[in-house]
């Protein structure tokens, strides 16, 4: 009879997990071009060798056990760990990480990122990059929980604020309180007293953080709020007058200046944020070949100019 180490595989974790994703054999089998009856015999080969009833068969679906749940639990850590000493052993051998993550926060230029990106492959093919949008504290959450490796726009305020991080300054970004030009806020007089903004509905990028209540700037105590994922969501619900707020000067640049959004003085005070980029440490390896390479890009007075200001074009009407 196969034992725990016998059938604890890799490949046997990546199928339970099939099924679960699937929510029955038959799913599993078609998602890993496998017939049903393999997945089965394979699920029971795992339940026999652990002597416990992984998934609950009793109706259509393929549902998770408290015993199987355990497992997925422990069985994602398990490959998590595995990906990364195969990670480490590739980078002694080649000095290139398998896998470089990157936490990309919504106030940064998405189209210069894809370009350091196209670079990055023509000198590091074999390097899997992935990258994350994120927003507010949740850029910084995720370098931080170990989710990510290098983190562009994160709002630290001095270095060292954070142990195990490295930060760099890109540079300052002005804020702009801006509306459609049909929007009611357009034709009142400058500056707007709280009082009169507080009274129509403010759009707001929701923080990614994953866990606390996160961050929120410019909302005004009981106004109501239209909370959408990114800010280039943010920039098209002002667009179309569903709200207003303030918004990254370079984004609503080409809008102000062909008259679809109006920049308007408020009593508060002008909003200057100063976002950075940050990485962790990297233990005794120090950091891979594939970081540095991002680290060394990011040392250009240029490419930290263009994260920040070189905004995608207008978007159509």
């Amino acid at each position: 009879m196969p034992t725990p180490r016998d059938v604890l595989t890799p490949d046997a974790l990546a199928l339970l997990q099939a099924v679960e994703r699937a929510g029955s054999f038959a799913g599993a089998a078609r998602e890993l071009g496998l017939v049903p009856s393999a997945v089965t015999y394979r699920v029971r080969q795992i339940e026999d060798a652990l002597d416990a009833l992984l998934f609950d068969r009793a109706s259509r679906q393929a549902r998770l056990t408290d015993a199987g749940a355990e497992l997925l639990r422990e069985g994602q850590r398990l490959l998590g760990e595995v990906d990364a000493v195969a990670s480490r052993v590739r980078r002694v051998a080649t000095g290139w990480e398998s896998q470089l993550t990157i936490a990309v926060d919504a106030i940064i230029s998405c189209g210069t990122v894809m370009e350091l990106a196209q670079a990055f492959f023509e000198v590091a093919p074999h390097t899997r990059l992935r990258i994350r949008d994120e927003a507010l504290s949740g850029t910084l959450a995720a370098l931080t929980s170990g989710g990510a490796d290098l983190a562009l726009g994160v709002a630290l305020v001095e270095q060292g604020q954070v142990s195990g991080l490295h930060a760099r300054v890109l540079g300052d970004v002005p804020f702009v309180f801006v509306v459609a030009p049909h929007h009611p806020l357009a034709s009142q007089p400058e500056p707007l007293p709280d009082e009169l903004v507080q009274k129509y509905r403010a759009v707001a990028v929701a923080d990614s953080v994953q866990q606390g209540s996160g961050m929120t700037f410019g909302l005004l105590a009981g106004q109501d709020v239209f909370t959408v994922p990114t800010m280039r969501a943010k920039l098209d619900a002002q667009l179309r007058g569903i709200g207003a707020g303030f918004l990254p000067e370079p984004m609503v640049r080409p809008y102000v200046e062909t008259g679809r959004l109006v920049t308007r003085q408020v009593q508060r005070a002008q909003r200057i944020v100063r976002p950075s980029y940050a990485w962790r440490e990297s233990g005794p390896l120090g950091p891979g070949r594939g970081l540095q390479w991002w680290l060394q890009q990011l040392e250009s007075a240029a490419t930290r100019h263009a994260l920040l200001d070189r905004h995608a074009g207008p978007l159509s009407a």
